[in-house]
């Protein structure tokens, strides 16, 4: 039943309320996984396993029932907390979070106060409406920039990259995260394609494009300086099955 129910959800919620009200329906059902075989490195709650996530075939083990965090949220705060100084440093920077998931805002919040910018088009969790296309803040405004899973959204994604790197100060970095087939050299995409025809080519209703191992070629061709960290490959088995964290490369950009 929780399958089906979180299955359903995901394909048929439109996605502002799903952020709005997916945490209380997780919350009620986390009685059914007490336990403490796996860990989330975000809130720190403890279950025998974590829900099954996915809008297609389910990934087992995946969504943390308290703060929301899936596999590759809680990579990335692994990587912030062991190859950043984003936890560690003596000044507060000024963060820029596109389309902020919800298992990160009130950490980051507490740690960045009113340096700590979240933005979306759409999203009831982002203070800023704003679509990525057309950010409307000045260039070099901010020291480190998140944004994760979003440019298979974005119409026009070397628009959305060149206008975060506009942004983005000289010296300062961020995670630009997206799916990628690495069994593929090159990005397809279809903007005009219709839903059905994006689920069958892209994996999801709502992807315009499936990325290939160009993706860090079209962030450099957008200005950046990349870094493929392969972070989540140097992990001993024993971390990623107590966190359920994900494998995929960490894109650091820089300017």
């Amino acid at each position: 039943m929780i399958k089906y129910l979180i299955c359903w959800s995901l394909n048929h919620v439109p996605r502002k309320r799903l952020q709005r009200f997916a945490q209380l329906l997780t919350r009620t059902t986390s009685i059914f996984y007490i336990g403490n075989k796996v860990e989330c490195t975000i809130c720190g709650r403890h279950y025998r396993k974590f829900l099954p996530y996915g809008y297609g075939k389910l990934r087992e083990n995946a969504l943390c029932p308290h703060c929301l965090s899936l596999e590759r949220h809680r990579l990335i705060e692994l990587y912030l907390k062991n190859h950043t100084e984003f936890y560690k440093g003596i000044s507060r920077p000024n963060v820029l979070h596109v389309a902020p998931e919800y298992c990160f805002i009130k950490k980051f919040e507490k740690l960045l106060g009113d340096k700590y910018t979240t933005a979306d088009l759409e999203s009831p969790l982002a203070k800023v409406k704003m679509d990525v296309q057309n950010i409307p803040f000045p260039n070099n405004t901010f020291d480190v920039i998140f944004c994760n899973h979003i440019m298979e959204h974005v119409y026009d994604d070397l628009l959305a990259m060149r206008e975060l790197y506009r942004v983005l100060k000289p010296g300062g970095w961020g995670i630009i995260q997206s799916p990628i087939n690495y069994g593929r050299t090159d990005t397809h995409e279809d903007r005009n394609a219709t839903p059905d025809e994006r689920k069958k080519y892209f994996g999801q209703y709502d992807h315009l494009r499936e990325y290939g191992s160009d993706y860090s070629k079209r962030l450099e061709n957008c200005g950046f300086k990349v870094l493929e960290d392969y972070f989540a490959r140097n992990l001993s088995p024993e971390t990623v099955k107590r966190y359920s964290t994900s494998r995929e490369i960490i894109y650091l950009v820089k300017k």
